[in-house]
């Protein structure tokens, strides 16, 4: 496990330096955005995209855990298709090949005529990725690669990572909006259980360095399995009345009935992701998303770190079904084997009913109280 733990840190920092290397080429950039269509399309968004830095870095996950744990293979699963059209409406398969330059090739058959911005991409995609983390590279776990799978979300909070902006100001410390939520979600989930024991969130855009001004990332792990709780965070300390994130999408139903709860602490940001982040590091209590609009990729890898700081994501629509039954048990919380019936592409995937990530009990129970009399939730 501390070997599998490593790998997907050490994924995550070359998915995140793929990130930045696509952002610097911007004329590029632009030209390499395809929209979602059929049933892979969010139905979120009207528009919805993927990219070709999504894409690679989705393949570069699975093909580098693939080559260290074969016992993986065939159970990495991600949100894109590997799929891309190029300039000459022409189908590719985008994929890891064996050598820098067979995937170059493979690159500029989307890249036309672009050859030094395909030979720089497969050189990021067969660089080596070296982790100087001294509390990283001390953890030691023990837990069968064959029992777990994988959910990665290559680039959580697309919309954002295109769009690019920079000048959006954090409140309390939470961005509305902007670069910086766009993040690298990697987790591990038991096959049998469905339940998160490995997380892992990078945030490739994290600040810029003031000499050279390039990006700059951090990463966050988390792991949660039997009676381990291991985290590169420390928990949050609670407030005494949750501060609340949420999309802007949210209804008003909902904004209405937290309103006596957190007073002027609702907060709003872009990104499933992001906004389970900031319950993480503590900027806020609790995220509520009403809405199934988030899915398995979204959630994995930031519920694992949840629950290795004392917290979790429940699924609304069941926690408030029991709770008005009265049933005042643990409520369920998400899982992340199980597709929904009926449903194809990604739908099959999707947190239906909505979500609440938390990380104190007590701000669960509050929310979940004030939410409970929403009709319709």
């Amino acid at each position: 496990m501390a070997g599998l733990l490593q790998a997907l840190v050490g994924a995550s920092e070359k998915a995140a330096h793929i990130a930045r290397l696509c952002r610097r080429e911007e004329p590029l950039f632009q030209l390499l955005v395809a929209e979602k269509t059929g049933a892979d399309r969010n139905r979120r968004f009207l528009q919805d995209f993927k990219t070709l830095a999504d894409v690679l870095i989705q393949e570069v996950i699975k093909h580098d855990l693939g080559k260290e744990f074969p016992e993986l293979r065939g159970h990495i699963h991600g949100e894109e298709s590997n799929e891309f059209k190029n300039g000459q409406g022409e189908t590719v398969a985008v994929r890891v090949c064996a050598t820098p330059g067979d995937t170059a090739a493979l690159l500029l058959s989307v890249l036309e005529p672009e050859r030094a911005a395909a030979e720089l991409l497969a050189a990021a995609v067969h660089r080596d990725v070296a982790l100087e983390d001294v509390e990283l590279a001390g953890v030691a776990l023990s837990i069968p690669p064959q029992d777990l799978a994988i959910w990665i979300d290559p680039i959580d909070s697309t919309n954002e990572y295109i769009g690019g902006r920079e000048d959006v100001a954090p409140v309390d410390g939470i961005a509305p909006a902007g670069l910086c939520s766009a993040l690298v979600l990697v987790g591990a989930y038991d096959r049998q259980t469905g339940c998160p024991v490995l997380g892992v969130i990078n945030e490739p855009f994290f600040r810029r360095d003031p000499l050279t001004r390039r990006w700059q990332g951090r990463y966050h792990w988390g792991v949660a399995y039997g009676d381990t709780r291991l985290c590169s965070l420390s928990p949050p300390p609670p407030r005494p009345a949750p501060c609340v994130v949420l999309s802007r999408a949210e209804g008003g139903a909902v904004r209405a009935a937290l309103g006596p709860l957190c007073g002027d602490r609702l907060r709003f940001a872009a990104g499933a992701g992001y906004k389970m982040l900031c319950v993480i590091l503590g900027l806020a209590d609790s995220y509520v998303l009403s809405e199934g609009s988030t899915f398995a990729w979204d959630a994995c890898a930031p519920h694992a770190i949840l629950r290795a700081l004392g917290g979790g994501v429940v699924a609304l629509a069941g926690a408030l079904r029991e709770r008005r039954a009265g049933d005042t048990g643990s409520p369920p919380e998400l899982v992340y084997n199980r597709p929904v019936e009926g449903a194809v592409g990604a739908e099959r995937w999707a947190n239906r009913g909505g979500l609440v990530a938390y990380a104190h009990l007590r701000h669960l129970e509050a929310v979940l109280a004030a939410l409970a009399a929403v009709p319709g939730l």
